[in-house]
Parts: C-alpha cells; sequence; structure tokens
C-alpha cells in the first residue's frame, strides 16, 4: 500500500501530513502527486470528497519550498469557482506548509480590495482567487501574472456552470505558456474537455472513478410527492421535508438541506426555524461576512441544518455530514453527485434522500441516465397521497365563495347597493308592476272596434306592451319611483282610426 513518504513530497510538508494525522494518500492523490512533482500537466477526475484539494496543494508547496515571491507577481495561481472552495484550499495550504516559509493571499469577493492590494504587494507564493475578483485587480493594474509557474484550476465543471469559461480562457492567455497546469473536475462536459485539449500540453490523466459516479458509501432515496392542490404545493413540500427530518430521529445529526432558488432557500430556512429546526441559510445574495459566519456554525456543530444553493455544493468539507437532503431535484443532473457528495466524506457512510415532485420527474430521468443507476423510492411519511387526492373536492367547494367575492370587488363602487336601499320596502316592486297592468281597464272600455280594424289593434297593444317594459327597464337603472306619465304611455283611438282611414 502506498503511503505519504513514497511520494517524494517535502520532509517539512510530511512532517505536516502526520500531524494532521493522514498516513494514507487517497487513491486521486496517490495517482496526481507524482506527475506533479515531475513537472507534467494533470488531468485528475474524481468523485467529489476524494481529496482532489491535497492532491494538488502538497505537490505545489514541495515545488515553491524554494524560491522567493517578488511584489505584484505571484508564483502560482490557484483558481476556484467560489468563494467557500477558496477558503477551504486556504486552509489547506495553512494546514500543510506550517512549516514552510511560503506566503498565500485570498482574492474573493466581499472583502476589501485595500487588504487584499495589501497582500499582494508584499509579494506571494500562492495567489488563491476566484475569477472575477482576479480580474478585477488585474485591470486595476495591481497584478501581474507573468511570473505564475504552476497554475490551478479546481473544480472545473462547476466553472462551466457558473459561466466562468470566457474568464479561466482569459486567464490563461495572461499566463506564461511555460507554466504548469493541473486541472481537477468532478465530471468532464465536452466544453471542459475542449479547454484541455487546449491548454493542456500531454497531461497526465488520472481517472480514479467512472465519470460522475455517486459513492457507494451513500444511501440513496427519492420520495415521489404529489401536492393535494396546486397552490398548496410549496406549503405541503416543506412538510414533506420536515416529516423526513424526524423519520430519520438520532441518525441525522446534522444535514445539508439543498434548494434550487436562493428564494425557496430563504423560505425553508425560515419555515424550520418557526418549527424549531435549528437552521440557518447560505446562498450567493447573502453578504460574506455572514455567510462565513453561518459555515463556521456549521462546521463547529453550532447549527443542525444548512439551507444552501448550489453554491455550496462545492467547497463544503465538513467531514462528519449525515444526510443531505435535496428539497429540489437539480436542474443540472452533475450537480446532484456534487451535492450528495457532502455526505460519507472520508470512508464514512452517509445518506442522500430527495423530493421529487411531477414537474420534476424529467430532471429525474437525467440524474439516473447520468449516475447510471435508479435511485430507490421511498416511502411518503405522511401516507401515498390517495387521502390527500380526495380532498381536494370539497377544498375547492369552500373556495368558490372566495372566487365570488373577488369578483363582486372587482365591480365599481357604484354597482354596490347604497344602504338607503336596504330600507325602501317591496312597495317599489308594486309601481313597476303598473305600467303593465294600467291600459288593460281602459281596453275593456274601449268599444270595440270593426272587425277589419283588430290588425291594427294588435300593433297597438304591442306598442303598449314595448312602451310599458322599457319603461319599467329605465325606473329599474334609476333605481327610483319617479315615474313619468304621458301621451306615451297608451296610443289614442283616434290616432289608430286615422291610419285605418288612410288604407
Amino acid at each position: 500500500m502506498t503511503k505519504f513518504s513514497d511520494l517524494n513530497l517535502n520532509p517539512k510538508v510530511l512532517k505536516a501530513i502526520a500531524e494532521a494525522g493522514y498516513e494514507t494518500p487517497t487513491p486521486i492523490q496517490a495517482g496526481a502527486i507524482p506527475p506533479a512533482l515531475e513537472g507534467r500537466d494533470v488531468l485528475g477526475i474524481a468523485q467529489t470528497g476524494t481529496g482532489k484539494t491535497a492532491s494538488f496543494t502538497l505537490p505545489m508547496i514541495t515545488m515553491l519550498a524554494r524560491g522567493r515571491a517578488r511584489a505584484r507577481m505571484p508564483r502560482s495561481l490557484v483558481l476556484c469557482p467560489t468563494r467557500e472552495l477558496a477558503a477551504q484550499v486556504a486552509e489547506n495550504f495553512d494546514t500543510y506548509a506550517k512549516h514552510v516559509k511560503l506566503t498565500k493571499a485570498l482574492l474573493i469577493g466581499g472583502v476589501s480590495f485595500k487588504e487584499q492590494d495589501t497582500a499582494i504587494d508584499k509579494g506571494v507564493d500562492v495567489l488563491i482567487a476566484t475569477p472575477g475578483r482576479l480580474l478585477d485587480h488585474f485591470e486595476r493594474g495591481k497584478l501581474i501574472l507573468n511570473d505564475v509557474k504552476v497554475m490551478v484550476v479546481d473544480e472545473a465543471d462547476r466553472m462551466l456552470d457558473m459561466g466562468f469559461i470566457p474568464d479561466i480562457e482569459r486567464i490563461f492567455g495572461l499566463t506564461p505558456f511555460t507554466r504548469q497546469t493541473l486541472f481537477f473536475s468532478a465530471t468532464m462536459a465536452p466544453e471542459i474537455e475542449r479547454i484541455t485539449n487546449t491548454f493542456l500540453s500531454n497531461p497526465a490523466r488520472i481517472e480514479v472513478a467512472r465519470q460522475a459516479t455517486t459513492g457507494e458509501n451513500i444511501t440513496q432515496g427519492v420520495v415521489m410527492f404529489k401536492a393535494s392542490r396546486k397552490d398548496r404545493e410549496a406549503t405541503e413540500k416543506r412538510n414533506l421535508l420536515r416529516a423526513l427530518i424526524d423519520g430519520e430521529g438520532d441518525k441525522c445529526t446534522n444535514a445539508i438541506i439543498f434548494c434550487n432558488r436562493k428564494m425557496d432557500v430563504d423560505v425553508v430556512a425560515k419555515s424550520l426555524k418557526k418549527y424549531g429546526y435549528d437552521a440557518a441559510p447560505i446562498h450567493g445574495d447573502l453578504d460574506q461576512s455572514q455567510r462565513t459566519r453561518t459555515l463556521d456554525g456549521f462546521r463547529a456543530g453550532d447549527l443542525r441544518f444548512l439551507v444552501a444553493s448550489d453554491v455550496a455544493a462545492r467547497g463544503l468539507d465538513v467531514p462528519a455530514v449525515s444526510h443531505v437532503f435535496n428539497f429540489d431535484v437539480p436542474s443540472h443532473a452533475e450537480d446532484y453527485v456534487h451535492r450528495i457528495g457532502r455526505t460519507g466524506r472520508a470512508g464514512r457512510d452517509g445518506k442522500a434522500i430527495m423530493i421529487c415532485i411531477p414537474r420534476d420527474e424529467r430532471n429525474l430521468a437525467d440524474v439516473e441516465r447520468l449516475v447510471e443507476r435508479e435511485i430507490p423510492r421511498l416511502d411518503n411519511p405522511l401516507g401515498n397521497g390517495n387521502a390527500a387526492e380526495a380532498a381536494p373536492v370539497a377544498d375547492d367547494t369552500a373556495d368558490k365563495p372566495k372566487k365570488t367575492r373577488s369578483r363582486s370587488r372587482s365591480k365599481p363602487k357604484s354597482d354596490a347597493p347604497k344602504p338607503e336601499a336596504d330600507a325602501k320596502p317591496a312597495a317599489e316592486a308594486k309601481p313597476k308592476a303598473e305600467p303593465q297592468a294600467k291600459p288593460e281597464p281602459k281596453r275593456e272600455n274601449a268599444p270595440k272596434p270593426e272587425p277589419k280594424q283588430s290588425a291594427q289593434s294588435n300593433r297597438n297593444e304591442a306598442q303598449d306592451r314595448s312602451s310599458s317594459s322599457s319603461r319599467s327597464r329605465s325606473q329599474n337603472s334609476r333605481g327610483n319611483d319617479n315615474r313619468v306619465v304621458g301621451l306615451g304611455d297608451h296610443t289614442p283611438d283616434f290616432i289608430g282610426l286615422s291610419f285605418e282611414d288612410r288604407e
């Protein structure tokens, strides 16, 4: 079995490794460290949690032990996609280089430019940075990359997901062509393959596991969930999450809960705290100081549940995470590998549970296709959902009056009944009916027309009915009892006779 002492590392580095409690390198470390010490480019592919960070920090410290950095001209460069991952790499350098006099600087967002400029001006051997902040310093004329001898790109596939590939290509162009490049990733997308073919020269390819594989020590499961009603989906989904947490009991010592959207991260964290769960959110919109405090509390065990976006799927090295809950199925299948890789680290057992709603079934199929295995289906702790599916009938009926009230509110205020109208008795209805009954006595007392005049009389009666009905409608629209009685209420007989004479 290979040991660190067999890898030709600096004795001071070996001393720091022993003090950290490590004796045997992981497969990716055993495969990547020897060619890196020889000065070759390295392309390392391994699933998350296998020790890729030490695969490049250990040989870099050994190679940089000799020499001295000049002001604003770092001797090595490490690019990371997120602030958290950059901070983790910096901690690794502090751990393994404590017996070697090497200086480092951390360039990440959310921190004052002045402090970073001061560190760069003194000269640093190792520069650890996110692409955006690195280019900010370069454009301000505070950084010169002509003396970079070793360049590392960590979590390259995450760089691709976050849209950093154009920045990476630009940074490659700013560094010397003779540099040594170490390229590490958990998956190899076609775009990543293109970059490695362009910027790496005859690299040593170390692939210790099939691409996009998940650890065998991680127990996986998915709950297929359908809400009783669409407008209750978010609430019932959070209820299911709490039921899953309670179902794990004491086995769930701590957990990371991943959501696809930053807004959902805040809502889920707030909901968990409301029901007595010790939870806090972390995502890219939070202030860096708050993110740091939250992570430190989670690492120290003061915080039990960390609700995170994919910004925390990389770079979180907390060895004792017992569970990972995927509140959403990730939009990118590769993110599933990195999410559940937060548990089961360093050979420990872990458990990953995911909630899948009907519209996420396509994403679930993509995940299963990527990992080349079917994720076991778990029972819903709240029931199979049959009873919930029958409940919406009553619920929908109960909600119908709400919809009616919403329509009535949308009408103008003038259409609503006035309080004075309520005091009026049904007497209003009687005058409304009088115009139809009033012409009848006159028709009874009038002399019967000749047989040849019967057609004209029918027309007169029709005119009476139409005029009375129009008069009734106008009264209803006015809403009062002020009727106008005049010549238009009926047609005098002589007008009909004059018409007959003309005929």
